[in-house]
């Protein structure tokens, strides 16, 4: 069954484009719009745009547009019905479903995604309620009674139990309708030789994964016994919906409170986070236990430039994890750090403490990742200028990898300062860095990208825009001027769309999504509906609502202090609507007249001597009203 479409209706009116995107990326305003870097690729200067006013969405850098449901439809990866049930629930929009059944291009209700994130839910909600039984209360709940977790945290963070049978779960799902494949795919069960399956989580407190919408993605479970011969924690597969190196733990939770404070503390396990959270600090996620991935970091940077992490008192692991700090720089954030006494953790740190002192502590004891590691190293070498100078060396490579010229500037004067070091120095040990990473990247386009041809590698000259694209070009311009100023006024009594409509009565647009929309924008007038943007977002037709954003929005907008305060005043179209409507017209015929004087011109090459005279005499003909064309246009050559 389909969501019926007064459902979607519901959804596309109370969905608003500026919260659903802010649940996902950290937006800022400049003028009219709001600005982000762009969730669906990567980018260190903002493209990505959100219209409020127009309740749009583009990137002028990897042209990804769309409305609020496209963009929970690309974000989350799902379905047109799935992404209309997401923002429902938000809204707490009632689901109606219509008697039509889904077509597979509007979603696939039973593909394996869906299945995975419903079983996965059900997986979550078993562990949940295990902790009411008289083993899950005994030994689950006692365990996070024991951390003082509260009922308030444990639902938050939906904390559950793995009962100790081999096939609690297995059981329970098979019981509530899911098939042992589901559950196999979905990293629940394990399958032995011969077929037989088990449980994967026994006999442990699970904590799920969330994914940015709030859906269990995977689960991670801890054991609470001393056996030897088991890991202490182990994690769920990877899947359709979980990869490790793209997922935080605690970021649904955090997102909000990330993007408010435009800080994130990074942890490393999952009790560490939520201990933050009772002590008052939600802003925290933790890479859990995993080593820092680009993903990661991509999806810290959505929500804030700023990140602080928490080391463990442990100078020896602190080591083995510096390299995430120089990942963290070359993604574009500003770096601290905060190590703990040695033998603490923030968990256990902030239960020893309290939440006051704890927060005291985190402030006062907050570096930047240059004192950070200078002092981490000096100590050590103090007596060996051999082992000082390596030091040295490997602050300043961090240094080099602050992308922002003048932050990295900065960073430069305070480590000249700390390390009695010339200026010019750094910056030529920086040079040599960026000199040794350049070639290495020349060796690998020498040796590892062989593929190219000799012909590849000759120069190649320019070409000239094609008759058809930039005939594709003008039907685009016309059909912006009808959807932006189609109900406006050229006359007392003629309005653009009723010109351009009699206007181009005889042309055929060649473009198939043109062509479409004009057809579309007729059939509207005939029912009495004056087509804009809000109508062509609306039909079902991507390539539609992907060329109409594109004709709304603009990368860049006239600053309303240019009239306002300095009084300097701009010509818009909109200020001669006439002109800009008659110069359109014109220019799309100009490019259907060009088009048949180029098929005029083949078929005389192609023709019999006895037609030649009749297509002399058509060309001339189509020549002379291109002259006119251009005169009117105020053209002096004619090409």
């Amino acid at each position: 069954m389909a969501i019926s479409n007064q459902t979607t209706e519901k959804v596309r009116e109370r969905a608003d484009i500026e919260e659903v995107v802010n649940d996902y990326v950290s937006l800022k305003r400049k003028g009219q719009n709001l600005w982000a870097c762009c969730p669906f690729h990567q980018e260190k200067t903002p493209s990505f745009s959100v219209s409020p006013s127009k309740q749009i969405y583009k990137c002028f850098g990897c042209g990804k547009a769309g409305d609020t449901i496209q963009f929970v439809m690309d974000i989350e990866g799902i379905g047109f019905n799935e992404a209309i049930r997401h923002l429902a629930q938000k809204y707490g929009i009632e689901i109606e479903e219509s008697q039509q059944p889904s077509t597979p291009e509007e979603v696939q209700r039973h593909n394996e995604r869906e299945s995975l994130l419903i079983v996965l839910n059900y997986a979550k909600n078993h562990f949940v309620k295990n902790l009411s039984s008289e083993e899950g209360r005994s030994i689950g709940l006692a365990y996070f009674k024991e951390r003082g977790f509260t009922p308030e945290v444990l639902g938050q963070f939906e904390l559950g139990y793995a009962l100790n049978r081999w096939d609690a779960l297995m059981n329970a799902g098979k019981e509530a309708g899911y098939d042992q494949e589901s559950l196999l795919k979905a990293g629940l069960i394990l399958e032995k030789e011969g077929g037989k399956c088990y449980d994967r989580f026994r006999g442990r407190v699970v904590f799920p994964f969330h994914n940015l919408s709030g859906k269990p993605i995977a689960f991670g479970a801890r054991i609470l016994t001393k056996d030897k011969n088991q890991p202490k924690y182990i994690n769920s597969p990877e899947t359709e919906v979980y990869h490790k190196s793209d997922v935080l733990y605690g970021i649904y939770q955090a997102k909000q409170a990330i993007r408010q404070k435009d800080m994130c503390y990074l942890v490393e396990g999952y009790t560490d986070v939520i201990s933050l959270h009772m002590a008052g600090i939600p802003n925290v996620v933790a890479s859990s236990g995993t080593s820092l991935t680009e993903n990661q970091i991509k999806l810290i940077k959505r929500f804030t430039d700023n990140v602080t992490v928490l080391y463990d008192g442990d100078p020896a692991g602190i080591k083995a994890s510096l390299r995430g700090i120089d990942m963290l720089l070359e993604g574009g954030l500003n770096v601290k750090a905060v190590v703990f006494p040695e033998g603490e953790d923030p968990d256990s740190y902030s239960q020893k403490v309290g939440r006051s002192a704890f927060s005291d502590y985190l402030k006062e004891k907050s570096r930047d990742f240059i004192r950070f590691k200078i002092d981490l190293m000096w100590e050590e070498t103090k007596e060996d200028p051999i082992a000082r100078a390596e030091s040295m060396r490997q602050v300043i490579q961090s240094i080099a990898k602050v992308a922002d010229p003048m932050i990295r500037n900065i960073y430069v004067k305070e480590a000249s300062r700390l390390l009695e070091m010339d200026e010019d120095l750094i910056h030529a040990e920086i040079n040599k860095t960026y000199l040794s990473q350049q070639r290495k990247e020349d060796w690998k386009a020498k040796h590892l990208e062989n593929t190219s041809t000799p012909e590849a590698l000759l120069p190649v000259e320019p070409k000239k825009a094609s008759h058809k694209a930039t005939l594709r070009l003008q039907e685009k311009e016309t059909l912006r001027i009808l959807i932006n100023y189609g109900w406006q006024k050229i006359s007392e009594e003629l309005h653009v769309c009723e010109y351009l409509m009699d206007e181009t009565a005889e042309l055929e647009f060649e473009t198939p999504v043109f062509k479409r929309m004009f057809s579309q924008y007729k059939e509207a007038l005939k029912k009495g509906v004056l087509p804009g943007t809000d109508y062509f977002l609306q039909v079902n037709d991507n390539e539609v609502k992907q060329e109409v954003i594109d004709m709304v929005t603009h990368k860049y907008e006239l600053s309303e202090l240019w009239e306002k305060r300095f009084q300097i005043f701009t010509i818009k179209e909109a200020d001669d609507l006439a002109k800009t409507v008659y110069s359109s017209v014109l220019r799309l015929k100009r490019r259907v007249v060009h088009k048949m004087l180029q098929e005029t011109l083949q078929r005389m090459k192609e023709a019999k001597e006895e037609e030649i005279t009749d297509l002399q005499k058509v060309y001339m003909e189509v020549k002379t009203y291109q002259i006119t064309i251009d005169k009117q246009l105020g053209m002096v050559i004619s090409n």
